[in-house]
């Protein structure tokens, strides 16, 4: 696998840790969501390197949940690097257990569809397992998730 050049912020050497890459549809039944928190509680207590882009609603919740933890978590973006960062996020960076990385230069400020799609693929070759959430049929996570039968994906 040959990966694109990195940008990154924080803790390269996690990339060299066993990672779990979540991945979870926009939209997604309700039961789902209660598996997820209760999956990354999961990852939290057992200290799993969790790789993702927490961006849509489900995994923004599932990283609230293991910024409470100590274990390693990649921040996966779909743009250039962020110029500001909330509290938390500075605090994990700070503390070592935090990598931010894209593929994207600061003058993409913005995800689209097409760099959503890459991210997500980037992700998926970066982990060492897959978990999807959820993936809406016929969805662009679908697909992806076809491209990768080569990995363990389970789904919750």
């Amino acid at each position: 696998m040959t990966l694109p050049a990195l940008h990154t912020l924080g803790n390269t050497d996690l990339l060299q840790q066993h990672k779990v890459a979540f991945l979870c549809s926009r939209k997604c039944p309700a039961a789902v969501v209660l598996k997820s928190f209760d999956w990354a509680i999961e990852q939290r207590e057992k200290g799993i390197c969790v790789i993702s882009s927490f961006h849509s609603r489900i995994e923004k919740d599932v990283l609230h949940y293991l910024l409470k933890g100590t274990q390693s978590i990649i921040l996966v973006l779909a743009r250039g690097m962020m110029k500001r960062w909330p509290p938390e996020i500075k605090t994990a960076l700070d503390a070592g257990r935090l990598l931010i990385l894209t593929r994207y230069t600061d003058s993409v400020t913005h995800a689209s569809e097409e760099t959503c799609f890459q991210r997500n693929r980037l992700m998926m070759e970066l982990g060492d397992e897959i978990v999807i959430g959820y993936a809406s049929p016929g969805g662009n996570l679908e697909r992806l998730c076809g491209e990768h039968s080569d990995k363990s994906i389970s789904k919750l």
